[in-house]
């Protein structure tokens, strides 16, 4: 079952203030709760609610798993924590127009724990490949690594050292399909090499999506593991070398749509450096801030106009 919601004025609320009939606002404590008013690049447009509002996960407390009814509307979260992710801010610097910060964390911390951003970000992937005319389950992926510099925050034990990138952090280890689109995430020491992180997030991958028969690598993923998942997982390890010959930049085939998603995150200014101290927590906010990208493709998609429309005016 997905929550449906619509966009209504809220009672006590001035008739320019858009107010949510989600779930929260139908049978939680937010019925008296003014919304509102979209005022950061970060906040959903009326076209991303629009597409993002039938995707939305039932909440525990809803489907009969316990927990106490929420008291702020999911639109209101949920820009609350885009705005966190993009930028870059701390927990207690959140604008006064947002629910309270502590509110924000939890609802944060709930969704990271029950894996309702991931629910989330997969209906949202799939509802884009829809719209780009491709199966919803990918046969195809590019996994690469991004190491990243660590905040003081970040615990020792949850760090290392990069000696390739000369970088004392946390790797981001990232399966994409072949649009960019994220399909598996997981963060690690940055001293985890590329072969160990993959030897746990292939097998991982390949459970989900059955038809995923080849992913496309750099050379950090030679040797044994290029046997390994064609014998253990069935899928084939395409190396995609660069030429020795060429200096500076180059653009590889296949290689570049993971460097693309990496690009995008890096848009985040959350995710510029490592500010997490759990590694969930900051695999949770690369999946929010995928959430982003799509959201607004999929709201750019709707609103552009249909082919032939144009010249039928």
């Amino acid at each position: 079952m997905l929550s449906k919601c619509r966009v209504v004025a809220v009672a006590g609320s001035s008739p320019s203030t858009p107010g949510c009939d989600c779930l929260a606002h139908r049978f939680g404590n937010a019925a008296d709760r003014p919304g509102r008013r979209p005022r950061y690049g970060s906040d959903m447009s009326d076209a991303e609610w629009a597409a993002v509002r039938d995707l939305l996960p039932v909440p525990g407390w809803l489907a009969g798993r316990g927990g106490r009814p929420e008291g702020y509307c999911h639109r209101q979260m949920i820009d609350a924590v885009r705005y966190l992710v993009d930028n870059g801010i701390k927990w207690r610097a959140m604008p006064s127009d947002f629910p309270p910060w502590p509110r924000v964390y939890a609802f944060f911390a709930r969704w990271r724990e029950a894996g309702l951003v991931a629910e989330l970000h997969d209906r949202l992937r799939e509802a884009v490949r829809d719209a780009e005319g491709r199966d919803r389950e990918p046969s195809a992926a590019v996994i690469d690594s991004q190491s990243v510099k660590a905040d003081a925050t970040v615990a020792l034990t949850s760090r290392g050292f990069d000696a390739g990138k000369k970088i004392n952090g946390r790797k981001r280890h990232l399966l994409t399909d072949t649009l960019g689109l994220l399909l598996a995430v997981l963060v690690t020491p940055a001293s985890t090499t590329d072969r160990d992180a993959a030897r746990l997030l292939l097998p991982a991958a390949r459970g989900r999506f059955g038809r995923l028969a080849r992913v496309w690598a750099d050379g950090g993923y030679t040797g044994h593991l290029v046997d390994w998942s064609a014998t253990q997982l069935g899928v084939v390890l395409d190396i995609v070398r660069r030429s020795d010959d060429i200096r500076g930049f180059q653009v590889l085939p296949r290689r570049w749509v993971v460097e693309r998603s990496f690009a995008w995150c890096l848009r985040s200014r959350r995710l510029v450096r490592d500010y997490e101290r759990r590694t969930d927590t900051s695999e949770a906010v690369i999946l929010w801030s995928m959430t982003m990208i799509m959201s607004r493709r999929l709201a750019a998609r709707h609103q552009r106009p249909a082919p032939g429309a144009a010249r039928a005016a």
